[in-house]
């Protein structure tokens, strides 16, 4: 079962009552309002260029910058919404599960078009063909997945299994047979609920809620090389390809520590917004964004480490991806059922 994190909390409440989760703060903004910090008075602003309803209370989100399409898994109705980035119109709704059964994770491989979604009270990953919009296969994996993450370039998924006991692992998949090749324990009483890929490095991040560290996995042999401590409560991470910079959210703290791929060890911790949840990297502007559960969403400078943004989107936002062709940012607002679009400010 997921840890006590703000999510949890409100996924608990609607269990008990019946209702459709509802956040506790809101913010709200037009959907052609330019926002931006003073990084962005030089090289341009970015707004919120649209916002798309979706299923209810969407978690993950996930791009396939090949084809421009945006993959937003809702726990509240167990389906995947699937939005075109050209319309930012929802264009098919897969499902893939019981409403509130946990679907959450969802990751894109845009080398073979495949789309892979967690459900945690099955302990199952679903895949998907982004060809037909349809369940192909499904992989039983460890207790309570939560993450997933690609390395496109090895056709390799990584699970992070939470562990009803605490004692979490992270499940490999192969693409290709939609197998699990291995299980890595990353230690006990950790509950990791993130991970992440550097497909260049063929490293693997898992973030551990419950010890505050990001354990560093190697791709090759699938064991534990490093164990690196962040902030308090870290629940998510996102890596950048170019640099080897990992950023890791940290809900307690309400900050990013930024984590040298390198040296794997901690160069920066950069405050952000109220209750920290997804993050996401746009590799070819060096930007990270991190959806702060509190209502806004905070754009990162990874050459300062300095927050040069902060954007009002929907209610309680939680998972966030980009889409490096587009420099969009798509934000899953859990309390709101919408995903809010982040977009460069027309010229």
């Amino acid at each position: 079962m997921m840890r006590f994190t703000h999510r949890g909390a409100i996924l608990i409440t609607a269990a008990v009552t019946g209702l459709t989760p509802i956040a506790t703060a809101a913010a709200t903004t037009s959907a052609s309002s330019p926002v931006g910090g003073t990084a962005h008075k030089t090289k341009g602003c970015i707004q919120v260029a649209a916002t798309i309803p979706v299923g209810s209370a969407p978690l993950g989100v996930a791009a396939d910058p090949k084809t421009g399409t945006i993959y937003v898994a809702n726990d509240g109705a167990g389906t995947v919404s699937v939005i075109s980035g050209a319309t930012n119109t929802v264009t098919a709704t897969i499902p893939v599960g019981l409403g509130g059964n946990g679907v959450g994770g969802v990751a894109a491989d845009p080398k073979t078009g495949t789309i892979y979604v967690t459900t945690t009270l099955a302990r199952t990953v679903s895949v998907i063909s982004g060809q037909t919009n349809t369940v192909t296969a499904t992989t039983r994996v460890g207790n309570s997945p939560q993450a997933v993450a690609v390395n496109p370039k090895t056709n390799t998924v990584y699970v992070a299994n939470e562990g009803a006991d605490g004692a979490g692992t992270v499940s490999v998949i192969n693409g290709e047979t939609n197998k699990v090749t291995a299980t890595v324990r990353v230690g006990g009483s950790t509950f990791p609920l993130g991970v992440a890929v550097d497909p260049k490095t063929n490293t693997i991040y898992v973030v551990n809620f419950g010890a505050d560290t990001v354990s560093v996995i190697n791709g090759e042999t699938n064991t534990v090389t490093a164990t690196v401590r962040v902030g308090s409560a870290p629940i998510a991470a996102a890596v950048d390809p170019k640099t080897h910079s990992i950023y890791v959210t940290n809900e307690q703290d309400n900050t990013v520590s930024v984590i040298s791929g390198r040296t794997n060890t901690v160069t920066a911790t950069i405050p952000v917004g109220g209750a920290p949840d997804g993050a996401a990297v746009d590799p070819k502007t060096n930007s990270a964004y991190v959806a702060n559960f509190g209502g806004t969403v905070s754009v990162i400078n990874g050459r300062t480490n300095t927050v040069t943004a902060t954007i009002p989107v929907g209610s309680a936002p939680v998972g966030v991806a980009v889409d490096p062709k587009t420099h969009s940012a798509y934000v899953a607002n859990f309390g709101s059922s919408t995903v809010s679009v982040l977009a460069p400010c027309p010229r």
